[in-house]
């Protein structure tokens, strides 16, 4: 896609540091996971960190967003708190889930971060719900739903993708085609040479594909995108080109357990989306060494401050293991 004139030159640089900014978290979470004191399972987006920047950076505070397992890059694009992220997945009460939710269960209605959950597709229908209250409200506001390859494997996509299509509901959908699901590659889940953007097409689903690596790219098509439902034309389907780094569950590699060979990690490893940006940025004299330094110094600096933050929060109150499960009475009357 060609890159839009009118992005300002802060935007690109908050495009770099949003993607260093979530790469330096999980590499921060990954090098502290082995002291067993974060006890949920950790998925880490490491290498796909420009789809979630260029989407979250697009999405306006009034637009909503669900994800899945692997959900932090996208947690913290929204506007997510770091000190609330890291405290969830230490099991504090101070996390954005109160502690009781962990790295794949967050949750942040005050930046319109609605949810992520576990299971694979299980938060599709939720964002096309959301979208349909949007609509019935008559707002301006977009309902985002960041999902992988592997989701759109799921009926339930079909489902929601087609209901979407129908009401023209205000959805962006985000798929992070990252060409697996767990271990298995996309070429023995799908039959060779489908397109999943064209397969969702064919739906009547507007969509468009992108190299996810690249942040420009994605920040690009997904104000399109947006603009596009904006308008009342109903929803549209970004499917961004991707690769995971770590295992698909853990802070480690995993590329002996033999399901990826060791030249398509180094491919990708070549496709790195952050020094690829950061030439570019260098190049076209928006940004410097120095700059880029102190961006580093105070991303490592609030980083430390809110590990800090997390490991000294308290853990919940047992007593209040129950808290949220059913509606107060006093709100159902309301």
């Amino acid at each position: 896609m060609v890159y839009a004139v009118t992005t300002t030159n802060e935007t690109l640089i908050e495009l770099l540091r949003g993607m260093k900014r979530i790469r330096l978290v999980e590499e921060g979470i990954a090098d502290r996971y082995p002291q067993g004191k974060m006890r949920c399972p950790m998925h880490l987006s490491i290498g796909q960190e420009a789809a979630a920047i260029g989407v979250g950076l697009a999405l306006k505070p009034s637009d909503l967003a669900v994800s899945s397992h692997r959900a932090h890059a996208h947690y913290l694009s929204k506007g997510g708190n770091l000190k609330a992220m890291l405290a969830e997945i230490y099991g504090k009460a101070t996390g954005c889930s109160s502690g009781r939710g962990g790295s794949m269960h967050l949750v942040d209605n005050k930046i319109g971060f609605m949810g992520s959950t576990a299971i694979v597709g299980n938060s599709i229908p939720i964002g096309v719900g959301l979208a349909l209250s949007l609509q019935l409200e008559r707002s301006q506001a977009v309902s985002a739903v960041f999902c992988g390859d592997g989701s759109l494997e799921e009926g339930v996509f079909y489902e929601s993708a087609n209901f979407a299509a129908v009401r023209k509901l205000p959805v962006l959908f985000v798929c992070e085609n990252n060409l697996y699901s767990v271990y298995s590659h996309l070429r023995v889940r799908q039959p060779q040479g489908r397109k999943i953007h064209k397969m969702v097409e064919a739906i009547g689903v507007a969509t468009l594909l992108v190299n996810g690596n690249d942040p420009k790219a994605v920040y690009d098509a997904a104000l399109a995108a947006l603009k596009y439902i904006r308008d009342g034309r109903g929803p549209f389907f970004l499917e961004l080109t991707t690769y995971r780094w770590r295992e698909h569950c853990g802070p480690n590699y995993d590329n002996n357990i033999g399901y990826r060979t060791e030249e398509e990690f180094q491919k990708w490893m070549q496709k790195d989306p952050i020094p690829y940006f950061e030439k570019k940025l260098f190049t076209e004299h928006i940004l410097d060494k120095l700059a880029l330094k102190q961006m580093e110094d105070q991303i490592h600096a609030e980083i430390q401050e809110a590990f800090d933050f997390a490991e000294s929060s308290p853990f919940p109150k047992p007593e209040h293991s129950l808290m949220g499960l059913f509606a107060d009475k006093a709100d159902l009357n309301a």
